[in-house]
């Protein structure tokens, strides 16, 4: 399967783990180059000192918060493409697709200007430390400069990914990654000298700090989005788009986006205003709470690989086969997808419980802040099971266009566990850090449960047929 080949999800020539596999290795890999560029960006932040990297941990939370809004409009357009496709009905499938790319210019323009405005008071908002603020604020603004190419990419992708498509993603996002480790070399770090292979020689270097990631991030972001876009013209595409077509706005297919998408929306923003809020609890015990805080939740995202190849995988595999009507085929997909990905993050669980020390080590010399990283990844890493479990069921979930579960799945565990939680243990007890992660593995627990339940009771079988409601 090259670039640009798309997975026939229906052939039932093929075992229900060999295709599954062939859709989720490419996102698996995706997210684990997505995690060694964020490692890599984090050292090299990190070698800046503690400030640089709370900094840059303040920001993360509102960098959270609109890739959730992102998240909802990308879902909303990839289900029914799969769906579409797997119901043989490519020309609405195609009429969806051309929606989305009017959806990427008004809603990415949009959501750039209202950042643009807002980059200059977050930080202050969130009670951060006075040294931090001036990075925190850049950061945030030169991020959301390009925050329609970062549409582009939620969008675009996850199109491709509905439609069978997991490598295209893989391939841009490779050349993203290395063009930002490459600037991130010359802008975060002023000119030096540096020995490579015994050879010592000049490098130029912007020495920018901060700012430096922020510009090696948007430039590969913009490069990223560009090419995603483009993917979705390419006649080998099997509902590809030319530009001779109309963009004529279609109220019903917006309309369908919003039914769809918006729970995805409310689900992601209330799990960022969750992490935002914490953050700002976790500001409030220091700097080094705070960088050691950011580095633990760094090092965590090795744990996710597995579950989000699958959870793509689900979404794709469940969105297609209903869209056929063929529930027992889901129901089979489904339960492949939920083994795997339980049995994957136990054992990336046991990498956080026995190597956390060390792997946000990686990110920083400071020993205090190592020491407190791996201390609050050892209770993480017991909650990793369940959260594979809701993170695939809520895969599953938007797929068969249920999304108003996963949207009570995440309020319930961030809302009524996690924020509370954290609350009442960081003012009754003077345990620092470990309450807000005790706060947050409770929550994946009941998340996990409460996916369980949902899948289990069958309901969502029921939403057969391309045009099923949300």
């Amino acid at each position: 399967m090259g670039l640009g080949r798309t997975v026939d999800v229906l052939d039932e020539s093929m075992h229900p783990t060999r295709i599954i596999w062939r859709l989720a290795w490419p996102t698996v890999l995706e997210q684990f180059l997505i995690m060694i560029v964020q490692y890599v960006d984090t050292a090299m932040v990190g070698s800046l000192g503690k400030n640089a990297t709370a900094a840059i941990a303040l920001s993360s939370s509102f960098t959270w918060l609109m890739g959730g809004i992102f998240s909802g409009i990308s879902l909303g357009f990839g289900v029914p493409v799969g769906r579409y496709i797997g119901a043989g009905k490519p020309d609405q499938a195609k009429a969806v697709v051309r929606q989305s790319v009017l959806a990427i210019l008004i809603f990415g323009a949009l959501a750039t200007l209202i950042m643009q405005f807002l980059s200059p008071h977050l930080p202050v908002w969130l009670g951060a430390e006075e040294a931090i603020r001036a990075d925190a604020s850049a950061y945030i603004s030169i991020i959301s400069a390009v925050y329609l190419f970062s549409l582009s990419i939620n969008v675009c992708s996850n199109i491709l990914r509905c439609a069978g498509d997991t490598r295209t993603p893989l391939v841009f996002n490779i050349a993203t990654n290395v063009i930002n480790v490459v600037l991130n070399t010359l802008l975060i770090f002023p000119t030096r000298t540096v020995e490579v292979l015994g050879l010592r020689f000049t490098m130029w270097g912007a020495g920018w700090g901060v700012s430096g990631a922020a510009v090696a991030t948007a430039i590969a972001t913009a490069f990223s989005g560009v090419m995603l876009l483009t993917a979705l013209f390419r006649p080998t595409f099997p509902v590809s788009i030319r530009l001779k077509d109309k963009f004529r706005f279609d109220k019903a297919i917006f309309k369908d986006m919003v039914r769809l998408g918006s729970p995805v929306t409310f689900e992601r923003v209330t799990i960022s205003l969750g992490q935002v809020a914490l953050t700002a609890m976790v500001t409030a015990l220091g700097t080094s709470e705070l960088a050691a805080h950011s580095l633990a939740t760094t090092a965590e995202s090795i744990t996710y690989m597995p579950a989000f190849g699958f959870s793509a995988a689900a979404t794709t595999l469940v969105a297609q086969s209903l869209g056929a009507e063929r529930p027992a085929l889901a129901k089979r997909f489904s339960r492949y997808c939920t083994i795997g990905a339980v049995a994957f993050m136990t054992a990336m669980g046991a990498v956080l419980f026995f190597g956390g020390e060390f792997l946000v080590s990686l990110f920083t010399p400071d020993l205090e802040v190592a020491a407190l990283g791996g201390a609050v990844l050892r209770i993480e890493a017991l909650a990793q099971p369940f959260f594979a479990l809701s993170m695939v069921i809520c895969g599953i979930m938007r797929g068969a266009r249920q999304t108003k579960i996963t949207f009570v799945i995440a309020a319930v565990g961030m809302w009524v566990v996690r924020i509370p939680l954290a609350f009442l243990l960081l003012r009754t007890t003077d345990l620092g850090l470990t309450c807000a992660w005790i706060a947050m593995a409770s929550d994946l627990f009941t998340r996990g449960m409460i996916a369980l339940f949902y899948y289990r009771k069958g309901t969502w079988l029921k939403s057969t047929g391309a045009g099923a409601a949300a």
